[in-house]
């Protein structure tokens, strides 16, 4: 059970939900049915959030919060890019210690290697973050998540706001992400694409299963 910044409202109640690696779920539904709050809520990010989690058979209570984070790792609608470099917003998780940790960060072969994937082979990794197009920046912060390894990927309106060529190289490296190994949990309005392997429908706090993409 999951409740919203307004106080004890429940949103969702009765979620019960797996995810295998390899597999991409799009969870879609009407507005304000608690979409984004379900994303939260597998992120670990409702402090008030009652129920059980579990990654790779081991409880949520198993792991620090940072640790889940850093496995489960969420990429809101509205991203965020710090004043700076490419560069600068890629390596920005590593200022983390658990990070630092899990993985050593990537050099700029591998950093520019990333951007070719997307499709921003032609952006330098010194380019101030504010000459970036809303497309580029979507795939700038979708790259920033990826790059620090994850298991989970969960995605808010991914492709909300972006152009076709945008949008097309997100779900090109979401689809390359759960081929390799990757479990991803998307909330999309979009046209259906081809990537997700289930389409779930969320409405009056509970999941059901919509038609298969």
């Amino acid at each position: 059970m999951a409740e919203d910044d307004t106080g004890p409202h429940v949103v969702l109640d009765g979620i019960d939900f797996s995810l295998e690696a390899g597999e991409v779920v799009d969870v879609a539904g009407p507005s304000g049915v608690g979409k984004t709050t379900l994303l939260r809520a597998l992120a670990r990010l409702l402090p008030g959030a009652t129920g059980s989690l579990e990654l790779a058979g081991l409880p949520a209570e198993e792991y620090i919060p940072a640790e889940w984070r850093s496995r489960v790792t969420l990429l809101p609608q509205r991203f965020a890019l710090v004043p700076g470099t490419v560069r600068d917003n890629l390596l920005l998780p590593w200022r983390l210690k658990v990070r630092q940790e899990r993985t050593p960060p990537p050099d700029d072969s591998a950093l520019a290697g990333a951007l070719d994937s997307v499709g921003l082979a032609s952006i330098s990794l010194d380019r101030d973050v504010a000459r970036l197009s809303v497309g580029q920046g979507a795939r700038v912060a979708l790259l920033r998540v990826l790059l620090t390894g994850p298991d989970v990927l969960l995605l808010d309106e991914p492709d909300a706001n972006l152009d076709d060529v945008s949008a097309e190289m997100v779900a090109e490296a979401t689809r390359t992400f759960a081929q390799g190994g990757g479990g991803v949990v998307r909330v999309r309005h979009q046209r259906i694409d081809g990537v997700a392997a289930r389409r779930l429908h969320l409405a009056k706090g509970r999941l059901s299963e919509a038609s298969t993409p």
